[in-house]
């Protein structure tokens, strides 16, 4: 088992922070992983992506090029990274800010998510990750759902637990809407 994912959006979006709890999520269940974060200078808005990769071997890279799966949450990164993602790969796409279907490829699952408007119906524009994360890991199987809660204990700081609920329920309302989309899809 191989799960390589790169997540891409701009500052502020929390792709570091789901990047970091997904290896997390690995280490809990006994699996190897790498974390390759990288963003730009700015504190906001500059881009900022991850890799991550769970396995049951080792890790060779963490640097992959063409990725199994991508989480693309802003246009440009649409606009870079989707055709990388590997034929049979996965890439789920927010919708609420990119206008692009995927439509030009038929040889990977893509999957759109209106995931700032399930933030703001959830409460809070920052769950966004949260709901993205819950849908990739219900549609890949990389981790369980539980491991992802699990390790928010470990990511968050603890002046931040308190919110450690509502993370739950973004990652709940992102795994609902993604197994009803792989239902609508079969």
């Amino acid at each position: 088992m191989n799960y390589d994912v790169f997540m891409a959006g701009f500052g502020g979006q929390g792709i570091l922070l789901i990047g970091n709890l997904l290896a997390y999520a690995g280490i809990i269940e006994g699996r190897n992983v790498s974390y390759f974060p990288a963003y730009g200078v700015e504190k906001r808005g500059g881009a900022a992506t991850c890799t991550v990769v769970v396995a049951d071997e080792e890790v060779g890279s963490p640097v992959i090029g063409n990725p199994g799966a991508a989480l693309l949450l802003n246009p440009l990164s649409m606009e870079k990274y989707f055709s990388r993602v590997r034929p049979g790969g996965l890439c789920i796409i927010n919708s609420s800010l990119v206008d692009d279907d995927g439509a030009g490829r038929d040889d990977i699952q893509v999957v759109r998510i209106p995931v700032n408007d399930m933030a703001l119906e959830l409460g809070d524009a920052r769950l966004l990750n949260m709901i993205t994360i819950g849908a990739y890991a219900e549609l890949s199987g990389a981790v369980s759902l539980d491991s992802l809660k699990s390790a928010l204990k470990e990511v968050l700081p603890e002046r931040n637990h308190r919110f450690i609920p509502m993370n739950v329920e973004a990652i709940d309302r992102g795994a609902a809407f993604a197994r009803e989309a792989a239902g609508q899809a079969a």
